[in-house]
């Protein structure tokens, strides 16, 4: 008989786990307070820049 091989999967390795999305997401929730309105700001001064602009 032919000897018994080592089959190893990287099933567990391709992805990441639940687990692991949620902690990023809980990582990244604190700093929304912070970002949203930054991100708001910049968006409203660049489409106000476009339509004065375009004007």
């Amino acid at each position: 008989m032919a000897s018994p091989t080592n089959h190893t999967t990287n099933a567990a390795h391709k992805s990441p786990t639940p687990a692991a999305e949620q902690e990023m997401v809980e990582s990244i929730v604190p700093m929304m307070p912070i970002v949203l309105p930054l991100v708001a700001g910049v968006l409203m001064f660049l489409l106000a820049f476009i339509a004065v602009f375009l004007a």
